[in-house]
């Protein structure tokens, strides 16, 4: 071979050894990022999972959407990295670790970036001046003028970052509802369910139409109660009954101390569609005076229809007898989903009812004092501070409630433990911001779909409680207790504008 073919020869080894070279360097490209999607889409699972959606059927679609996506049939394309590969820094938790606590996750997320509290920490002096440089003027808006009381915490370490008189006990308006929603999910279990019943009372043969607070009862689920009761009255040859109703699991006065009022029915355990006079399911409507009355006059409407004679054509309040046999009945949806429905549409008497379920699981009368005492007993069992805290209402109607938001932020980073699973519905519940509930006309100015909160509303008070997630992917909870304001519509907006303004701050 001559010496001119020799270096041709190295000139193409030289070559192709360069485009090796390359197409290696390609490889581990590919690997990092094949990798790094796996581990953003892990991520992106796990903060779907805390925020949730807000009704059942966006939870469907999104279960068949991931089911698309396989993670086995992803990864299977993904090589194995070299062992020599030097390690990525890691980002901490979205949240921390079941049966670990918040202080543990904060202490872990200090130890990776080598401090507490260094100066790029949001938990340190430095990250909280720079909430309270975009917070401070924002809640200074003359909308806001009668007193604010603001909290901001990191939802995955449950750490403060800005507070405001946070420990100042306000009226919470529907804000409340939060804790109404967190002790029944606690006292009861996720998956309780109220029962409407239908009891045979073979002693004065008559049926007792017996109501169990769900105020969810429409007029099909009572017309197939009348039905199922008239086949088991069929079935053993009786053609003609008298018929009682019993709304008398509820104790204390008949009517919440607002009084008569579109917002809310007369406090019963029996009612359908919660005695509203409309074809509504939300929101203020003309009530009915007596729901227990009309519910089972319906009743014994639908009777007839199905081919049974009543005796007087007409219902009356009668105990059921204790032991009576069960001729026929309805269940509610899990306490789960009457939890998000009251939160996302600030439903009144659901959660009035489900305060006074709360009360007798633990023990106390289903009244307004059993409400308060149950609520109190709850809140401490989740080690939060309750003291000058009045919870005296379901509902946040009664002006008479004080908490304080640092209350409501802890209750929400209580939510947000993966150790406490049966309080989720109390972040799924929430209303979001542009989308859905009583934020669906709100935040066209940003804040859209990453906000979530309940709302509260009196006369002179305006909050805002729930979770959003910042420019840099952190989940927050925050809270905003605004009492005094002349302008409801003006102080809406001031508290939106504070709550889009933490969506982009990305304060550390």
């Amino acid at each position: 071979m001559s010496l001119t073919q020799v270096h041709t020869s190295e000139r193409g080894w030289s070559r192709v050894r360069a485009a090796a070279e390359a197409v290696r360097r390609h490889r581990d490209l590919w690997r990092l990022t094949a990798c790094a999607a796996a581990a953003g889409l892990a991520v992106t699972a796990g903060a779907v999972a805390v925020a949730g959606p807000w009704d059942s059927g966006q939870r469907t679609a999104e279960r068949a959407l991931a089911g698309e996506v396989s993670p086995e049939r992803d990864e299977a394309h993904i090589e194995p990295l070299p062992d020599d590969l030097p390690a990525a820094p890691s980002a901490g938790p979205v949240l921390p670790a079941a049966g670990s606590s918040a202080a543990d996750g904060a202490a872990a997320a200090a130890d990776r970036e080598g401090g507490a509290e260094g100066p790029n920490s949001a938990d340190g002096p430095s990250g909280q001046r720079a909430f309270a440089e975009v917070l401070d003027p924002l809640l200074r808006d003359p909308a806001l003028a009668g007193g604010i009381s603001a909290s901001v915490v990191d939802l995955t370490t449950g750490r403060q970052l800005y507070g405001a008189a946070p420990d100042t006990v306000r009226p919470p308006a529907s804000s409340v509802k939060l804790v109404t929603g967190a002790a029944a999910l606690q006292a009861l279990g996720p998956d309780h369910r109220l029962a409407t019943r239908v009891v045979w009372d073979g002693a004065h043969d008559r049926v007792v139409l017996v109501g169990g607070g769900d105020t969810t009862l429409t007029a099909g689920d009572l017309r197939k109660l009348a039905e199922e009761t008239a086949d088991a009255l069929a079935d053993r040859g009786i053609a003609t009954v008298g018929v009682g109703y019993d709304a008398d699991r509820y104790s204390g006065p008949a009517l919440h101390p607002i009084g008569v009022n579109s917002n809310i029915a007369p406090l019963t355990s029996l009612m359908v569609n919660a005695g509203r006079l409309d074809d509504s399911t939300h929101g203020p409507a003309p009530r009915a005076a007596d729901p227990a009355a009309r519910a089972a006059a319906d009743f014994v409407g639908h009777l007839g229809d199905a081919g049974i004679e009543v005796k007087g054509a007409s219902a009356a309040p009668r105990d059921a007898p204790p032991g009576a046999e069960r001729l026929a009945g309805h269940r509610s949806a899990p306490v789960s989903a009457l939890v998000e429905r009251f939160l996302t549409t600030s439903d009144n008497d659901l959660a009035e009812s489900l305060a006074r379920h709360t009360a007798v699981a633990t023990g106390h009368a289903p009244d307004f004092a059993g409400i308060e005492a149950a609520a109190a007993e709850q809140l401490a069992d989740l080690g939060l501070a309750v003291d000058d805290v009045r919870i005296v209402d379901g509902s946040g109607l009664d002006r008479g409630a004080r908490v304080t938001a640092a209350l409501l932020t802890g209750l929400l980073a209580t939510a947000a433990d993966p150790g406490r699973p049966e309080l989720r519905p109390v972040l799924t519940g929430l209303p979001v911001a542009g989308f859905s509930g009583t934020l669906s006309g709100r935040y066209a100015e940003g804040g859209a779909g990453v906000v979530r909160a309940k709302t509260g509303t009196l006369t002179g008070v305006n909050t805002l409680s729930g979770t959003l997630v910042d420019a840099e992917g952190r989940l927050l909870g925050f809270s905003f207790m605004a009492n005094g304001t002349q302008a409801p519509r003006a102080a809406e907006a001031a508290l939106d504008r504070a709550v889009t303004a933490l969506t982009v701050c990305g304060c550390r």
